[in-house]
């Protein structure tokens, strides 16, 4: 026999104040994770592309740790071990978002350097040697020949990666950070029922990832069609500049 639907309990909870915040909790772990993850991938890939065998080995041993161990785990050594370790984190200031937003930026950094540094060498190393003919700097020839052809091959990976870790960000519901999947429990725990709650946070994850999706695939179209007309998807075609003949006179 099917139990009965309360959708009266699922539309308040569809629309209640704690789940819109723990919604915009969720997004904003998101971005700050992400941006985090970014600066730390992108060092982390130089170090994997460095000349220096010792800065290649830390490279290789950070993603190791972070790729080699789960999520869970680095969350709950941050939030609860590190205090332990450190008496600096066992102040006020330490909260569970900042304990989530460093477990979830090393965690995930170790990921953005290998798709930070398959952009790199995916660019021609002719750019490379083209810029040392022209007198540019290592770090110039970086800043403004590589990097830029590189983030256009990293951005779809890299959309993938912030709908991953928003959903990663459940996760952090352990440490009583107040997200989507926390305000369903507490509601679930007082009313008793878990159907409607559970759904009312998948529905909300749903909405949310749908349009992050909407706008990667935007993004991505921005940057492949980069000589689209028009603001149309369709490749402009360019003709060659007519060569003029030169007659040579008869010997």
């Amino acid at each position: 026999m099917v139990a009965s639907f309360d959708s009266h309990l699922f539309w308040s909870a569809l629309s209640s104040g704690p789940y819109w915040r723990g919604a915009l909790t969720a997004l904003e772990l998101t971005a700050a994770a992400l941006a985090t993850a970014i600066v730390i991938g992108f060092f982390a890939a130089l170090g994997a592309l460095s000349t220096r065998r010792w800065v290649r080995s830390v490279s290789w041993v950070y993603n190791w740790l972070f790729r080699a161990t789960p999520t869970l785990l680095q969350l709950f050594f941050i939030w609860y071990a590190l205090p332990q370790l450190w008496t600096g984190f066992a102040q006020s200031w330490f909260t569970p978002f900042m304990a989530a937003w460093i477990a979830l930026s090393l965690n995930e950094g170790a990921y953005m350097s290998e798709i930070i540094r398959s952009g790199l060498i995916s660019v021609d190393p002719g750019q490379e040697l083209a810029g040392r003919a022209l007198g540019m700097s290592r770090r110039r020839i970086l800043r403004r020949v590589i990097v830029p052809q590189a983030v256009r091959i990293a951005i779809p990976p890299t959309g993938n990666e912030f709908i991953t870790l928003l959903k990663l960000t459940s996760l952090a519901s352990v440490i009583s950070l107040h997200e989507i999947l926390t305000a369903s429990q507490e509601l679930a725990v007082v009313k008793f029922q878990y159907t409607e709650p559970l759904l009312a946070a998948l529905l909300y994850y749903l909405a949310i990832v749908s349009v992050l999706m909407l706008l990667q695939s935007r993004l991505e179209r921005r940057f492949t069609f980069t000589s689209a007309g028009r603001g149309r998807g369709r490749r402009r075609r360019v003709t060659a500049p007519a060569v003029p003949v030169v007659a040579h006179d008869a010997r």
